[in-house]
């Protein structure tokens, strides 16, 4: 029934949706609960902290690489190239501790074998010169030829 004493009303033209979009910034949805502690995530879920799958044959991103310093440090180390190992070793870790990238062990045993390899050295040259010296003077080892 309609009041006589109203005017008509003629009804919107497209009506409101049942149910309204949410508000700028509002989830649509509540996310999905979590799995519980032994059971698997359900098909096509993210997994939290799981890194995101790689194309095939692309490298690595980010902190899963390793520091180049730091294997340059180790192999010459390991190779007798002390100096060489120690500056890239710092080089490296000071590096490492910016990007956050792998490798700090390997700069750490570069630096390592590197200052190990400096102090066998001077301890060998301690110990040959004076002996070198003391042959040299020695009077059974003169030349019999008197140059």
């Amino acid at each position: 029934m309609t009041d006589p004493n109203q005017p008509p009303v003629t009804p919107p033209s497209n009506p409101a949706p049942s149910n309204p979009a949410p508000a700028y910034g509002q989830p649509a949805a509540p996310p999905p609960a979590a799995p519980q502690y032994g059971q698997a995530p359900a098909y096509g879920a993210p997994v939290y902290g799981a890194p995101a799958p790689q194309p095939y044959g692309a490298p690595p991103a980010g902190p899963d690489k390793y520091n180049v310093l730091s294997i340059v440090s180790l192999v010459t180390a390991v190779l007798f190239l002390q100096l060489v190992a120690i500056i890239t070793g710092h080089i490296a870790l000071s590096q490492i501790k910016k990007t956050g990238e792998k490798g700090r062990g390997l700069a750490l045993a570069g630096l390592i074998v590197g200052y190990a390899g400096i102090a066998l050295g001077i301890i060998v040259a301690a110990i040959t010169i004076p002996l070198y010296i003391e042959l040299i003077n020695d009077p059974r080892f003169v030349n019999e030829f008197n140059y």
